[in-house]
């Protein structure tokens, strides 16, 4: 131990603390300044940045004992506060810096640290910067927290004063529609939002800290479990093996599709008989201290018998691939395509035919925040899961049963959460910290490191895809044929659900009259497969789209004249044979034709023979909604000051749902003239609200939105006297009135047959991409210049929300595209290994434009949102560089490598 004399945020700390122990460790929790987070924790991504003696350091790398006495620090805390921001603060909330929230104190803890050095950087300056110390971003795609530190420079230059940064309600009283900031925005700039993380260090003196036995090989028979001498090491309450939890030891995959082959109850809490996967969790150490349980955890004997490990689809489906979990077969679910005549004799007489054969990766969701959660018995008995859960009433219904409590008798509930883009649709610890609460009866804490965020949660599922097109001499679209497999990893969670895609998204966006196809699910022993933003729609479009364009070079036409000839006009019908609900897709591609031409010449002037520069344009279509007669549910309620409160389960990842829920309710109580700030939001408790439905597929502002909507409006019917004025709640209540309204909404959608036909959303959005990049011919390494994007989610919500979906899509695009990937466990498992895009990846010029179409059946016309900005990006991307260099590239990530033996091979 050592005694370190700082003084931090002005205040003069005398502290004993370990030589080796982290200065993010101290100021956390023995400070208890939570507003410092730490996400990959070795450096990477910035979240933990301090000022220390006037210079931006990552805390989470800096020891105690190099710190030096005397040293003036400064975190967040000592920047603003939520009553005295700073301009940085108010400018990030300006902006929408601010998503997730989870980088966003290391982000302004160093702005702060450039503008003390340099009060007028430029646009390039803030990037280095960044670029620099690491700052990283999943959410944003950067480009406004470019434009929220040049503004921030601005006040403190005198050149612009707080209050214009400041948003200004319009005079009609309406947010609908505008930039209104989140109502969490100030408690994220300030580092006041606590996440899973600061919870757990809040968490009362008898909460036992967890770590988990996991395996580190991918398929093996478990022989035997001896936790003895884990057990009997000081410090140690119990280690929780599968004997020790009462149900069923199963997180049910909630099989979707009755042709499904499995049972659904693959996936162990606690594995048992069998490992599936690296990583998989064979026991959870319950410890005083989280040192104690990690130490602990290496002293569990787990003996095996290792077992052929089929690391791909193609392995999984060799004839002599033993089944992975015996008695279903490895493809367990097909899904055909049928749709109009017989394909085989278009083909034959069709004037053109392209086809090929596409992959793409396993795509990490790279979240800063890792995954945390803890567990709790209130004092009713129930027992209370606290996780970054996107499906809590979902996930209640997977994990109960398996641990062997009643539903009604679990609470779930979401933190605020840093990130999740879709991984969290699945549950990951919410039935270990359950199993671990229940077996030990005191409160538990588990947060994963960043190895484990890579390793022990879901990533996108690889798909291998052929496809082939028809047209005529003019290219006018005649037939489809299609074939996709589906490498699901060992879980059958929603794997079905996610194959279907294949049938409703593969040329998805043109009027196909005729298609034929089948895909299939394969059970694998890499990482299981989680729903990642699109959901299959990136799977699915990035052949259809790169094959697009090998159409239009065969018939010698522009790629966006292709097109536009083919893509929905009034009589077109989907891939599911489903009328669209709007016809916007011409419209969006007039509007890009320009900018289009424009960014053509350019390439063509800019190349030379070292940089060869060009331009992909693709397009992208996504439903917003679970398959079918999908529903939600809010309720609404007035209260005695005459304020309204929403209670919902409209969960957030970052996406903004205490600002969907807001703008709508605001949008619906009108009638009643309150200002926003007199609605108030119960969120994200299964025991305070309704069954929202989960927070992915888009879903939640078409459906949470008109669930919200409806409530709203029946608390409007109920307050509304004779004369058309409105009841208080004195009057309510004297005249015996409900006080509180449930609302409901159910999609007119159906679940589509068989044959991949029928109409399963009743709200799309549609993108169109264009993507201005540069290849290095010496090294063949792509750089994305541009990306621009045309975008139809509908009338929109609120468009500080809506721009960093847009921009954070894309962004995540360019990292599909060109460098991310999961299938080297060891290389692939830390941010900067699994190729994260940091902000010099991103590039500073992209624009998204707006086609607001009305939405039917969606609230005020809106749709939804964040699926469609990561569905074509990256063909647009792949394209730019066939267009640039000649160099197709068929399988993702397009990585320099790949390019170079292209250009090799010409």
């Amino acid at each position: 131990m050592i005694n370190k004399e700082v003084v931090i945020n002005g205040i003069n700390r005398s502290l004993v603390v370990g030589s080796e122990d982290t200065l993010s460790t101290v100021i956390r929790n023995n400070l208890m300044l939570t507003g410092t987070k730490v996400g990959c924790n070795t450096g990477q991504c910035g979240a933990c940045s301090v000022i220390m003696n006037g210079k931006v350091v990552r805390s989470c790398a800096l020891k105690m004992r190099r710190v030096p006495d005397g040293a003036q620090i400064t975190t967040i805390e000592g920047i603003g506060t939520p009553d005295n921001l700073h301009p940085i603060q108010m400018a990030w909330i300006a902006h929408g810096g601010a998503q997730c929230g989870f980088c966003t104190p290391g982000f302004i803890v160093s702005v702060k640290g450039l503008l003390d050095t340099n009060p007028s950087p430029t646009r390039e300056d803030v990037r280095d910067w960044f670029s620099k110390h690491s700052n990283a971003c999943r959410c944003t795609g950067y480009k406004h927290l470019v434009d929220a530190t040049m503004d921030a420079a601005k006040v403190l230059r005198g050149e612009m004063s707080m209050d214009e940064l400041a948003f200004k309600i319009p005079e009609d009283g309406r947010i609908w529609g505008t930039r209104y900031p989140r109502p969490s925005a100030i408690a994220k700039v300030t580092g006041t939002t606590d996440f899973g993380a600061d919870l757990g260090v809040k968490m009362p003196e008898e909460t036992l800290k967890c770590a988990l036995v996991q395996a580190e090989v991918s398929h093996a028979k478990i022989l035997s479990i001896d936790v003895s001498e884990a057990e009997a090491m000081a410090g140690v309450t119990k280690v929780v093996t599968h004997k020790d939890i009462k149900g069923k030891n199963r997180i049910t995959g909630l099989i979707t599709f009755p042709t499904n082959k499995g049972d659904g109850w693959d996936r162990p809490i606690l594995c048992d008989e069998k490992v599936f996967q690296y990583g998989d969790a064979i026991a959870i150490v319950c410890a005083e201290t989280e040192k104690i349980a990690r130490e602990a955890a290496k002293l569990v004997k787990v003996e095996l018998e290792q077992l052929p490990e089929y690391m791909s689809a193609p392995a999984a489906m060799a004839e002599d691939a033993m089944e992975i979990h015996p008695g279903t077969p490895n493809v367990y679910f097909t899904q055909k395509v049928a749709k109009g005549e017989d394909t085989a004799p278009i083909f034959d007489a069709a004037d053109v035919v392209v086809e090929g054969d596409y992959f793409t990766s396993r795509q990490p969701h790279l979240p800063i925040e890792p995954d945390v959660g803890f567990a709790y018995q209130n004092d009713e008995g129930k027992l209370c899961i606290h996780s970054k859960s996107i499906g809590l009433h979902l996930h209640l219904y997977m994990i109960a049963p398996g641990l062997g409590v009643e539903p009604e008798d679990m609470v779930m509930v979401q933190n605020p959460t840093g990130g999740t883009f879709g991984y969290k649709f699945s549950p990951t610890m919410e039935a270990l910290v359950g199993a671990a609460a229940l077996a030990t009866g005191r409160p538990v804490y588990l947060g994963y490191d960043y190895y484990q965020q890579q390793t022990y949660t879901g990533k996108r599922s690889p798909q291998f895809t052929s496809v082939r097109l028809a047209a005529d001499k003019d290219g006018k679209l005649l037939g489809m044929e299609t074939d996709w497999t589906v490498d699901h990893g060992p879980y059958s969670e929603f794997g079905d659900l996610l194959t279907i895609r294949g049938a409703q998204y593969i040329g998805a966006g043109y009027d196909i009259p005729a298609i034929r196809g089948e895909g299939r699910t394969v059970c694998t022993n890499h990482a299981w497969g989680a729903a990642f933003r699109g959901y299959g729609g990136p799977e699915a479009e990035f052949p259809s789209e790169v094959l697009m364009d090998e159409l239009a070079e065969k018939l010698g036409m522009d790629p966006l004249e292709l097109r536009y000839k083919n893509v929905y006009r009034k009589g077109s019908t989907t891939p599911t044979g489903q009328d669209p609900e709007v016809y916007s897709l011409p419209e969006m591609l007039d509007k890009i034709r320009p900018k289009y031409e424009a960014a053509k010449k350019k390439a063509a002037a800019d190349s030379t023979d070292e940089v060869k520069r060009g331009v992909g344009i693709a397009v992208g279509v996504y439903g917003a909604g679970l398959d079918g007669p999908d529903s939600s549910e809010v309720d609404a309620a007035l209260n005695a000051d005459d304020t309204v409160t929403i209670f919902t389960c409209w969960e957030d990842h970052g996406q903004g749902a205490d600002m969907g829920t807001l703008g709508t309710a605001h949008e619906a109580l009108r009638p009643l003239g309150l200002s926003p700030d007199q609605i108030k939001l119960v969120m994200n408790d299964t025991s305070k609200a309704p069954n929202a439905g989960p927070a992915g597929g888009s879903r939640s502002q078409v459906m949470t939105g008109q669930a919200t909507k409806n409530a709203c409006e029946l608390l409007i019917e109920g307050m509304k006297k004779a004369d058309g004025s409105f009841r208080t709640y004195a009057e309510m209540e004297a005249e015996g009135l409900d006080l509180r309204y449930h609302g409901k909404f159910t999609a007119p959608a159906t679940d589509c047959d068989e044959n991949g036909q029928g109409k399963p959303f009743c709200c799309y959005m549609y993108g169109v991409f264009m993507a201005e990049v540069a290849v290095d011919i010496a090294t063949g390494k792509t750089s994305v210049e541009g990306m621009t994007m045309v975008a139809d989610i509908g009338k929109v919500n609120n468009f500080l929300i809506v721009d960093g979906q847009m921009y954070g899509g894309m962004a995540q695009g360019i990292g599909l595209a060109l460098s991310e990937n999961y299938e080297d466990i060891k290389k692939h498992s830390t941010m900067r290994g699994a190729g994260f895009p940091y902000i010099k990846q991103v590039p500073d010029d992209m624009e998204v434009m707006y086609v607001e179409t009305p939405r039917p059946d969606g609230p005020f016309g809106a749709s939804g949102a964040g699926e469609i900005p990561l569905c074509a990006p990256h063909p647009a991307i792949i394209n730019g560089i066939y267009n640039a260099c000649g160099v197709r590239i068929k399988e993702l990530p397009a990585l320099p490598e790949k390019v170079l033996a292209g250009l090799q091979a010409k």
